[in-house]
């Protein structure tokens, strides 16, 4: 593999024509992407768009509709163990934050990502190195002073941490972050910018689905564009981070404005004709 071209290593998550329903409506049609090992990528669109189905596929809460060759391979292949895929794949969304019982201690959600369970089971072995792991990774993050800490006493830029540590603490070499800045304020959304650029730079692939422009960090270099459930826009990010592309994709008057490695995004205000 080779992490500086990702275009040369093999597909990590594979979509090939999937389409996946919910109350019997298409919420994604004829579905196609390849996102390969070592890349950082954003699927970006507006609400509804079909984002958040995309990683419930990949997470295995959701199933496409079965077709051959199959619509989704993770790695080359079509069933995992979920334990052995999250060695490969770490996920982070909030829905794992809201099954996590607020008062569960850091350092038990850090050791329940070896049990694949929410919260830590009774009357399990932890070993050596999955402590050894957890510190590793807490002294990673910066949350150290954290591992003794109840969930509850978290801010939310403080838990969105902890669970990306969940997710780090089997060394994966990809992750998924789902909405990863919601509920977060000023300070905290720009930390956690700066945690990615991080974990980028260790080597850390990253797959960041976001509505949110401005989220966008700049290790990011390929955005995907998804729109009523359909692929609509995928290359580098300088070539689709463009207003006229942009504003189709959400539907309203957008202005880019690019400073180095910096992007200013803004809605731009109706035309006299417009707006009457």
């Amino acid at each position: 593999m080779s992490p500086d071209n990702p275009a040369r290593n093999p597909p990590a998550i594979q979509f090939t024509h999937a389409s996946a329903f919910r109350d019997s409506v298409e919420i994604l049609k004829d579905f196609t992407l390849s996102i390969r090992e070592g890349e950082h990528l954003c699927i970006l669109g507006p609400n509804g768009s079909g984002k958040s189905t995309i990683v419930r596929l990949i997470e295995g809460d959701l199933h496409a509709r079965y077709q051959e060759p199959s619509p989704l391979l993770l790695f080359g292949e079509e069933n995992w163990k979920l334990y052995e895929l999250r060695k490969r794949l770490g996920v982070v969304s909030d829905r794992l934050q809201m099954r996590h019982s607020r008062g569960e201690l850091v350092a038990d959600i850090l050791l329940s990502a070896f049990f694949g369970s929410i919260g830590l089971p009774l009357y399990v072995d932890i070993t050596e190195e999955m402590l050894s792991r957890v510190v590793e990774t807490a002294d990673f993050l910066g949350i150290s002073r954290l591992l003794e800490r109840s969930a509850a006493t978290l801010s939310s830029g403080e838990l969105r941490r902890v669970l990306v540590g969940r997710a780090l603490v089997h060394e994966p070499g990809m992750l998924l972050l789902d909405e990863p800045f919601t509920s977060l304020d000023i300070a905290a959304r720009r930390s956690f910018s700066q945690l990615l650029g991080k974990l980028a730079a260790s080597g850390k692939a990253l797959v960041l689905v976001t509505h949110e422009l401005a989220e966008i960090p700049a290790a990011i270099e390929r955005i995907v564009c998804i729109k009523d459930g359909r692929l609509f826009a995928d290359g580098p990010k300088d070539e689709l981070l463009r207003s006229e592309l942009l504003s189709e994709l959400y539907g309203i008057p957008l202005k880019v404005e690019r400073r180095g490695e910096v992007y200013d995004f803004s809605a731009e205000r109706d035309s006299p004709a417009q707006a009457g």
